[in-house]
């Protein structure tokens, strides 16, 4: 803490001064600021320059306007007191697509990607079904998975309005048409439809998890489900039978050590052909069930 306030204090005293700064002398001093991770210095100045990185290095003698200072001073002090990289630029790439972000929605992370892989391969091109994506956010697996897949249309579902207004924003700006989004609890807005895959990555960190102080900028409804994190999966596992076809499938992201008591509870719900899938650092991380005989539509 002590390190921390000392690095703010400076910062406050560089945000006073009246010196003109270059591009390299504002590199530089980010990158003292923000001990080891450079390459997020030269994303929030280009952020706030609107340059492409390499014209940081090729145009690195420019002097930055009092505004643009002090909009980037100020940034570097928010990254240092712990707010994501991702909110600071309200925006962040998932499965090569850009997303707005903000702090209304989960940030989209890299495992989750892997439940985008496994969507993906179940669906063979060109075929069109109806994919439910249950608390989607920003939006990320639905946009994904729509965009592999232009023949299906995607149903995406979140009781959260301000998470649906940048999950829209997005689909718009992608000029996405195959998705629908709808305001609700997990399942409750599919009511009266069938799906082929229902996916989800619900919240699933436990409510006294000493991590959660460094999630503390995200939305703790996405982050948190009940005492052992199991709240949302339990509600899904019950309920998503019903909407889906004969022999769909259901694809859970869920914690690295929960993929046991994800099995056990879509056991007892007759899923069958249960298999949980690991992500690249080798934790288990999004478990597949399949409710009975498979239907194409």
């Amino acid at each position: 803490m002590v390190e921390l306030s000392s690095r703010l204090t400076a910062l406050a005293t560089q945000n006073n001064a009246t010196l003109a700064t270059t591009v390299a002398s504002a590199l530089a001093r980010g990158k003292t600021d923000l001990r080891g991770e450079p390459r997020e210095v030269e994303w929030l100045l280009g952020y706030v320059l609107n340059w492409p990185r390499i014209r940081l290095f090729t145009h690195s003698e420019q002097l930055l306007t009092s505004d643009q200072q002090a909009h980037y001073e100020t940034l570097l002090m928010r990254r240092i007191q712990g707010e994501p990289l991702p909110y600071l630029l309200g925006r962040w790439e998932f499965w090569s697509l850009e997303l707005t972000v903000s702090p209304s929605v989960l940030i989209p992370r890299p495992e989750t990607e892997l439940l985008v892989e496994l969507a993906l391969a179940l669906i063979p091109l060109d075929v069109s079904w109806t994919v439910a994506d249950l608390g989607t956010g920003s939006g990320a697996i639905a946009l994904a998975v729509a965009t592999e897949r232009p023949a299906c249309r995607i149903i995406a579902t979140d009781c959260c309005p301000a998470a649906l207004t940048i999950a829209q924003a997005n689909a718009h700006r992608l000029g996405l048409a195959n998705v629908e989004f709808r305001t609700g609890d997990w399942c409750a807005p599919l009511a009266g439809q069938c799906f082929n895959l229902i996916l989800s990555n619900p919240p699933y960190v436990a409510v006294a998890d000493p991590h959660l102080d460094d999630l503390r900028f995200e939305p703790q409804l996405a982050l948190t489900a009940g005492p052992d994190g199991l709240a949302a999966i339990r509600l899904i596992i019950a309920t998503a039978r019903d909407y889906l076809y004969p022999g769909g499938r259901l694809l859970l992201e869920h914690g690295y050590d929960q993929g046991a008591s994800v099995r056990q509870l879509l056991t007892k719900r007759d899923y069958t052909e249960l298999e949980t899938r690991f992500d690249l650092e080798g934790r288990e991380r999004v478990t597949l069930a399949k409710a009975g005989r498979f239907v194409m539509n």
